[in-house]
């Protein structure tokens, strides 16, 4: 007879919908793996409470989903997805990004080097300081909202711009979410009798107040990266092998190993993951074996640059 052996989730929805539709087929469930900060909260949040069931794997915050997904695909897509909807000039813009994290270091990265403006909000000290460090401004979104041309939201969290926010917005404001499912924007609140939607082209849609001011909401506010652009194959590869090699982990670990907690991808098993997306070449260097045992490390090459040569040459490994 079939049965649901693991969940692979994205958001912690289908977590969720398991647990309060069908709670006994978490008996017979090996393990959980989780994919975003958004579902990894929820899970930490049901450990917390002691209602998680089974072992939970956070692969968000593996190295290799942080970066390459989190941070570096989304440093792309956020121009892309832009420019294909509003062909928008970066240059001079006034953009804030709402939240520092990942894949808001990557947003703001991407428009600083494109000559906008960026100011950042964020609630977590350290991401904050990480935000005043790297060279942007920390505001609060209430102080320079009349004034962006363009606000994105990379929290993670709901409701982070309000229907407050949206009022105050000039015209012409552009709006968008690159953070989690379409709950950062408070689009219900602007299906309201007093506003008229005005769909210009797909996936872009003018919404128009009373008094002529339109802003321009992007995807409806869903994910701007997902719905408006494309995640390159290079990045899918890496985020697709991380979660496969933490469903094995968690399938084919012995009884006792994992209890009924969130636990992080092993560093084995990313490194894993690097070797096997950046291969022939690239420039590699041996780590070796007497450095290994010094650093606790297993034996294993550990790439050192991603420069592209023609002849690849490994060095020796004698100490």
């Amino acid at each position: 007879i079939w049965g649901l052996l693991q969940i692979l989730d994205d958001g912690g929805d289908l977590t969720h919908w398991i647990y309060k539709k069908y709670p006994n087929m978490f008996k017979k469930i090996k393990g959980i793996v989780e994919e975003s900060v958004t579902g990894v909260h929820r899970l930490y949040q049901l450990s917390k409470a002691g209602k998680l069931c089974v072992p939970a794997m956070n692969v968000n915050d593996s190295v290799t989903k942080q970066k390459f997904d989190n941070l570096y695909c989304c440093r792309e897509s956020i121009l892309d997805g832009l420019k294909r909807t509003t062909d928008v000039m970066f240059g001079g813009k006034q953009v804030v990004v709402c939240g520092y994290g990942e894949v808001g270091k990557g947003c703001c990265a991407a428009l600083k080097a494109m000559g906008s403006i960026v100011y950042v909000t964020e609630i977590d000290p350290i991401c904050a300081l990480q935000a005043c460090m790297d060279g942007f401004r920390l505001v609060k979104l209430n102080e320079v909202i009349r004034q962006a041309d363009i606000v994105i939201t990379c929290t993670g969290n709901k409701n982070v711009v309000t229907r407050e926010h949206l009022d105050r917005m000039k015209n012409g404001c552009i709006v968008c979410n690159m953070g989690h499912s379409n709950t950062e924007i408070d689009v219900a609140s602007l299906r309201t009798p007093e506003l008229t939607w005005e769909r210009v082209r797909s996936q872009v849609d003018h919404v128009i107040w009373p008094d002529g001011k339109r802003i321009v909401l992007l995807a409806e506010g869903r994910l701007l990266n997902l719905s408006c652009s494309t995640v390159p194959t290079f990045v899918l590869s890496i985020t697709a092998t991380t979660q496969a090699l933490a469903m094995i982990e968690l399938y084919n670990a012995p009884e006792g190993r994992y209890k009924q907690d969130v636990y992080l991808l092993p560093k084995k098993m990313g490194n894993k993951v690097d070797m096997n997306v950046i291969k022939g070449g690239f420039c590699y260097i041996f780590l070796a074996n007497c450095f290994s045992i010094y650093q606790g490390e297993e034996f294993f090459l550990y790439p050192m640059m991603a420069l592209h040569v023609d002849c690849l040459e490994i060095p020796s490994t004698d100490c």
